[in-house]
């Protein structure tokens, strides 16, 4: 077998698992998962149930010489294994979980990182809302929705290696000062802009295009729209191309000058990524609100037409789903949304706090709070659902388990226990940290520590990643991305975090005969706080380090 080596991965585990039980012809999917419950967790760590292998095996009876294989596991990106067992349950693993630690906790920092990379390769995130919202009043909460989900997605791309560019530029100051506030860097001016000449190129492309036509009156019309230059009929287009995926009511479509100047401004981004990416290769992905995705795919079709070129045929439309408010008389805007979530927050600092809510500090923390709130609610739900927002719940200031204030919540806490105990070093009470080879991690027995250990550190690399999937090469023109994982996954964490941090004592009696064991369980901590820190990064919130 191949001696093991590099990170350690679920997927590579799993792979190598599968591999080990593969016969002729080898089984169709996987057969092995990987345990998530506590419960589970006290017996095994990966499962492979015992209606598959009875699909693998005559009776389900897996051979022993199989049973030796996978014990015997040395491969690289998996962990050291210490028991396979047949039970009336399926085959059973289980890692051998202080040498796990050792190895995942000496080296956190490779956790950190995504599993895949996408180095070099050109992207451009086109968040169509922002094109025609002109003042922030305008902004509704599915627009908001949209440019969280591409300021997210864009930070994730980023992580991968990937070079980001985002569509349109925001000159409104009003505009940028809100996205300002919940902590999205938006440009307010491109490196690529596109000149009158670029527009007119397109008039003269729309004049020789087949299915364009002047402009004339409807019907009941008395005059055209003093902008209007073209009409293109796209359902001609649509057929004689073979497009899948558009909406069957595209028919004509009016062509307009802020149209062609969408159509400039991007054709000139594709032309500049594709002189710096690798292979000349720059796709494109309109991010749109459910309200917008019909216009888009004019604009889409548009392009396709006038530009017949190979990078046309890599745009693809990621559409966020509505949000509406329970119980609202009257629409809700962006800006009242936020206004709204922050006076719900100061008011809940002011309650458990008091006073010390007046000290200037509390101003940003307030500000890093009704920014989370805020992400979490549009992020934590799979961007193609509907979101139904409370504004009363009580439980998004208050620290309710599936917050983002929770989340910073527990963020703080642990930047309380190591200041805590830097603290209690610099008095005397404990000795200083020592070095990671010295550290007995056979003494993390607590059943919540290989959980924070097994379900977030572990895999934290592979949810980095499957937040930055984005299937491009996919049939259709629609795609889907896993822009909630991170959210989630921190919500998770922090909830099995409290409960761990709740139970135990990790700052214990400063006695010599339990240094060990706290200077384990501190290394675990600082695994979990490293993770906790890079996933709110790919959100834009800054660690807090008190609440």
């Amino acid at each position: 077998m191949e001696t093991g080596g590099g990170r350690f991965g679920v997927s590579e585990t799993l792979g190598a698992l599968n591999a080990a039980l593969k016969k002729e012809p080898a089984p169709p999917a996987s057969v092995w998962f990987k345990e998530s419950s506590a419960r589970n967790l006290r017996s095994r760590d990966f499962l492979a149930p015992q209606a598959a292998l009875r699909a693998l095996f005559a009776g389900g009876q897996v051979p022993k010489d199989i049973i030796e294989d996978v014990i015997s596991l040395k491969c690289p990106g998996v962990p050291p294994l210490q028991s396979c067992q047949q039970t009336p349950l399926g085959l059973t693993v289980q890692l051998q979980r202080p040498a796990a630690f050792q190895q995942v906790l000496n080296s956190i920092a490779e956790f950190t990182k995504p599993s895949q990379s996408a180095s070099g390769q050109s992207i451009i995130l086109n968040c169509t809302p922002l094109r025609s919202r002109r003042s922030l009043d305008m902004l509704s909460l599915s627009n908001l929705r949209a440019i969280l989900v591409t300021d997210h997605l864009a930070e994730v791309l980023r992580i991968q290696g990937m070079n980001v560019h985002l569509l349109p530029a925001v000159p409104d100051e009003g505009i940028q000062k809100f996205l300002h506030q919940l902590r999205v860097d938006w440009p307010s001016e491109l490196g690529a802009a596109c000149i009158p000449e670029d527009v007119l190129a397109l008039k003269q492309l729309l004049s020789q295009c087949p299915y364009a036509t002047a402009p004339g009156l409807e019907p009941g019309q008395t005059r055209l729209a003093d902008d209007l230059i073209f009409k293109v009929h796209l359902k001609n287009f649509l057929a004689q191309q073979s497009l899948e995926g558009y909406d069957p009511n595209l028919d004509v479509c009016l062509v307009t000058e802020e149209k062609l100047q969408v159509l400039a401004e991007l054709r000139q981004m594709v032309l500049h990524c594709a002189g710096t990416g690798p292979g000349g290769c720059c796709r494109v992905v309109h991010v749109v609100s459910c309200e917008g995705e019909f216009q888009q795919q004019q604009v889409d079709l548009l392009w396709r037409m006038l530009d017949l070129g190979a990078h046309t045929a890599l745009q693809k439309h990621l559409v966020c789903g509505p949000v509406k408010v329970a119980n609202s008389p009257s629409p809700v805007g962006a800006p009242q949304y936020f206004q709204l979530r922050r006076c719900q927050m100061y008011e809940a600092s002011v309650m458990k706090y008091g006073e010390l809510v007046q000290d200037d500090s509390w101003t940003e923390i307030i500000s890093v709070l009704t920014s989370a709130a805020i992400r979490f609610e549009m992020l934590s739900t799979a961007h193609q659902s509907q979101i139904i927002l409370d504004l009363e719940d009580s439980s998004i200031s208050t620290k309710g388990t599936k917050s983002g204030a929770f989340v910073m919540y527990n963020c703080a806490r642990l930047a309380t226990l190591f200041k805590t105990y830097q603290q209690a070093v610099e008095q005397g009470a404990y000795p200083a940290f020592p070095p990671a080879s010295e550290l007995n991690f056979s003494l993390l027995r607590e059943e919540g520590e290989w959980l924070l250990l097994f379900n977030y550190i572990l895999p934290f690399p592979e949810t980095l990643s499957q937040s930055a999937h984005l299937p491009l090469s996919s049939k259709g023109i629609r795609i889907t991305a896993s822009t909630e994982a991170v959210c989630k996954f921190l919500i998770h964490l922090s909830m099995d975090f409290s409960s761990y941090y709740n139970r135990v004592h990790i700052l214990g009696e400063p006695l010599p005969h339990l240094f060990s064991q706290m200077f384990a369980r501190l290394q675990l901590m600082r695994g979990v706080r490293d993770v906790i820190h890079r996933a709110l990064a790919t959100l834009h919130l800054p660690p807090l380090s008190q609440i």
